[in-house]
């Protein structure tokens, strides 16, 4: 997978693109690493990345081998936006989920130094309702010693019982490439044979 185009930022859901091509969903708290995932993924620097959580504020668009839309969701669980404002995106979310029959696959990314979120328990259970597939993806692996791999993997089965690393889950450094071969191989699997 080398051909990724960004395509759009939508604000409002009377905006999404019109082809009905196959979805990948992006979602995850503020800050866990999204845009560098795409970067990293496809050689790149389309996606923009910031220290500062709660950047994305729009539904960004990518095309990726003209075949499938790569979509990157806001994040959520950031506190420096007001409460109406999380309640909007929240909405947005759900609506944008209930509305959307091309998604094929939600990657839920979590950052694997720390325990999921109220807000990653409630996503899950999101997708599970909504019988969406899912893989989860542990970022920033590269910051964990082996030890700490480890139990980062036992606390997230803890978490959520039906993950099968390996599987539907696996670890993920942008930094050191970690996981890419694997993610690039089930995507490739899913949308270009």
């Amino acid at each position: 997978m080398k051909k990724i185009e960004f395509i759009k930022a939508v604000y409002n859901l009377n905006e999404l693109p019109k082809e009905n091509l196959p979805t990948v969903v992006l979602c995850g708290r503020s800050n866990v690493g999204k845009s560098s995932f795409i970067n990293s993924v496809f050689n790149t620097k389309m996606a923009k990345t910031s220290s500062l959580p709660g950047k994305t504020r729009s539904i960004n668009y990518y095309l990726v081998e003209k075949k499938f839309f790569l979509v990157d969701l806001p994040g959520f669980g950031y506190a420096k936006v007001s409460k109406s404002e999380r309640d909007a995106w929240q909405l947005l979310l759900e609506k944008y989920f209930s509305m959307n029959d091309n998604i094929k696959l939600a990657i839920h990314i979590i950052d694997s130094r720390h325990d999921p979120m109220q807000l990653d328990i409630e996503l899950n259970n999101f997708l599970r309702t909504k019988e969406i597939p899912y893989f989860l993806l542990m970022n920033k692996s590269d910051k964990l010693k082996q030890a700490e791999l480890a139990s980062a993997k036992k606390r997230v089965v803890q978490f959520f019982p039906e993950i099968i690393p390996g599987e539907n889950m696996l670890f993920y450094s942008a930094i050191k490439g970690t996981g890419k071969k694997e993610i690039v191989k089930h995507l490739s699997a899913l949308f270009l044979m």
